[in-house]
């Protein structure tokens, strides 16, 4: 299974984490690539890849810089992504109840419209935590990756 990781960024967190889960699936003999998704193109979304994707939220629950180019473009797209599976990862902080991880789930309703399928429960990082970023994304990753095998 090819793995497609994703991730939409404002600080920089959400590509470290992207980087981390490649390596880490890359390091279990599968194969992954990590693209920012403003250099991604819905088209290029297929039933042949697992998306992973990793998205922040910024200000009021919106999109990150790196996403919002892309998300604007799968706003207007028409295509059916019926086969296609995906997981989603979103960070946020917990301290804005209202707002919280909402970045991502924006990503996630338009993946869903389309036709795509969430595999595994969604992963989030919670920035009032004590945790750190990659160590919860990368306990998150097996159950999905093991979702999407099944």
């Amino acid at each position: 299974m090819n793995i497609v990781v994703l991730y939409g960024t404002e600080s920089g967190n959400s590509e470290l984490i992207a980087q981390d889960l490649s390596d880490k699936i890359n390091a279990d003999g599968q194969s992954a690539e990590v693209f920012d998704l403003q250099d991604f193109e819905p088209e290029s979304i297929t039933p042949e890849n697992f998306y992973v994707v990793v998205c922040s939220t910024h200000g009021d629950g919106e999109l990150p810089n790196t996403a919002q180019d892309f998300f604007e473009k799968f706003s207007q797209f028409e295509g059916d992504l019926t086969g296609v599976r995906y997981a989603m990862f979103g960070l946020g902080d917990s301290f804005y109840e209202e707002t919280y991880s909402q970045g991502s789930e924006h990503i996630a309703r338009r993946f869903t419209e389309l036709g795509a399928q969430r595999v595994g429960e969604y992963g989030r990082h919670d920035a009032s935590s004590w945790d750190l970023p990659s160590d919860v994304a990368l306990e998150w990753l097996p159950a999905v990756v093991a979702a999407a095998d099944a």
